[in-house]
Order: structure tokens, then sequence, then C-alpha cells
């Protein structure tokens, strides 16, 4: 296979239509290229959990895919399940998080196995979350003293005006020990520093003796935007945000329309 090597897919807005699925056209063109020995990397915000029905619609263990999730802090390649990378947040910040979140009337969760643990009432943004991952909702009364785990990220919830305006106060509150973005209007991401979806995918460009340059990323998500920019091609869906728009090399047609698909034809061509 000569040209574009490896195609890295956001998950949601991105790699699914409205519903969630992956349609037929999409599901298509992407096993179409994993034939023809090109690579496919699930790159998203989600906890890994919440990625494995679609490595297993994909068929990304018989060909040796990779999961990224929690928008970086860990990588999972999928033929072996073997870890190739994992950081988690400092526990000792968890505290001003949950002040910070009880203060604004936030949601806020982290993930415990194939669990949301949520530290409030779970307001419609968790449930959103929970939904999309497929995952069930803990409440826990002591949030501070149940998490004595090590986590990956923490999200915080908030209507998209409030969440804008927060997501500004949180990163300076936190600038020098995390880092602080949305990965959708209403979520607020809490990662450790240096995670972004650009690092993890470095990782794994290295793993595979590969370049940006031959690497193809398409997003629609404010979390989207380091990779789309790394990327040799970044692509933004037609349905994408516009700073993610901003960002990219190119624009496809929206994620219900298989934008997905129509990247695959054009720039992994059969030969």
């Amino acid at each position: 296979m000569t040209g574009k090597k490896l195609l890295a897919l956001d998950i949601d807005g991105t790699l699914t239509n409205s519903k969630k699925e992956i349609t037929p056209a999409t599901k298509d063109a992407i096993q179409g290229l994993l034939t023809r020995g090109g690579k496919v990397v699930l790159a998203s915000g989600r906890p890994t959990p919440g990625m494995r029905r679609y490595e297993e619609e994909l068929e990304l263990e018989r060909y040796g895919g990779y999961l990224l999730s929690f928008n970086g802090g860990k990588i999972v390649e999928c033929r072996t399940g073997e870890i190739v990378y994992e950081k988690f947040l400092p526990l000792t910040l968890l505290p001003g998080i949950y002040r910070f979140a009880a203060d604004n009337g936030c949601g806020l969760i982290t993930y415990l196995g194939e669990e949301v643990i949520s530290a409030f009432p779970p307001d419609e943004y968790v449930k959103t979350e929970a939904r999309i991952n497929g995952l069930p909702v803990r409440r826990v009364e002591h949030f501070l003293d149940f998490v004595d785990f090590s986590i990956n990220k923490c999200l915080m919830t908030a209507p998209p005006r409030k969440a804008e305006v927060l997501e500004r106060e949180l990163q300076k509150k936190l600038e020098q020990v995390a880092d602080v973005y949305r990965s959708e209007p209403y979520f607020i991401e809490i990662m450790p520093r240096d995670i972004t979806k650009a690092a993890g995918l470095e990782r794994i460009l290295e793993t595979l003796s590969m370049k940006p340059e031959d690497m193809v990323c398409c997003g629609d998500g404010y979390n989207d935007v380091s990779m789309i920019r790394f990327a040799g091609l970044g692509v933004a869906m037609g349905n994408a945000q516009q700073a993610v728009k901003d960002a990219a090399d190119y624009i496809t047609v929206s994620n219900d329309q298989d934008g997905v698909a129509e990247v695959i034809r054009r720039f992994f061509p059969e030969r």
C-alpha cells in the first residue's frame, strides 16, 4: 500500500452517525482499508470500555488496530490487548476539582472498570455520557474517600454557555498541573498534563515506524484539533465545530453522510 498508511478516527460525530452507529457504507470502507494493509486507530475521549463495541464491529483485534482512549491517556493495541501507554491524573488534585464542581453546580465523574462514578446526583449530561458508553452510573456519597485508585481523567459537566466560562476558569486554576478542555460543548475534560490525541498518536506512529505525513486524522470536536493539526492530513467532518474546521486541511461531508467513507475513497484509493 502506498501513500497514506494510517487513519485515526474520533468516534462520536465522526465514525458514528447521529444514532451512535457505524453505517454500512462507513464500515465497508474501513474494512476495505484494513484488508489493503491500512492501520486504523480509534481516538476518543471515551473510556476504553466505551470503545469496545466499535473495536469489535470493525474487527480491529483481527487487523491489529489501536484504541486511544481518554483523549490519549491510555493506548491499547487491539490484537494483543497490551497497554502501550497510560498516564494518570494526580489524586492530589481531586479535592480542588470536587470543590470547584460543587461550588458551580456542575456534574463530576470519573471511571472505575465498566462503571461511571458520579460525585453528585447525575445531571442530564452525566446520563448522556453513560448512555453513549453503554456504562451504568454509580453515585457515591463520599467521592473523595471513594476514589483511592488510579484514574485517567475526570469529566465535569454543565450547560454549554456555562461550561465555556468554567472551562477558562478551570484552565487558569489548573494550568501548571493538568490540562483542561472541552470535548463537547457540555463536557469539560480534566486530563493529566500533556495528554492529547496528538501526543497519543505520536506514540503510536513511533511504534509503527511511521511519520505524521503517513496519517490522516478525522474529527469533529474541540479535543480533535490537536490531532488534526498534527496529522499529515487533518480532516474536519461537515458537522464539526467551527474551530475544528479552521484547523483542518480538508472538510468532508457530515457523519450522517458517511464522511469517513468519502475520506477513505479520496485519500486511501484502491490501487
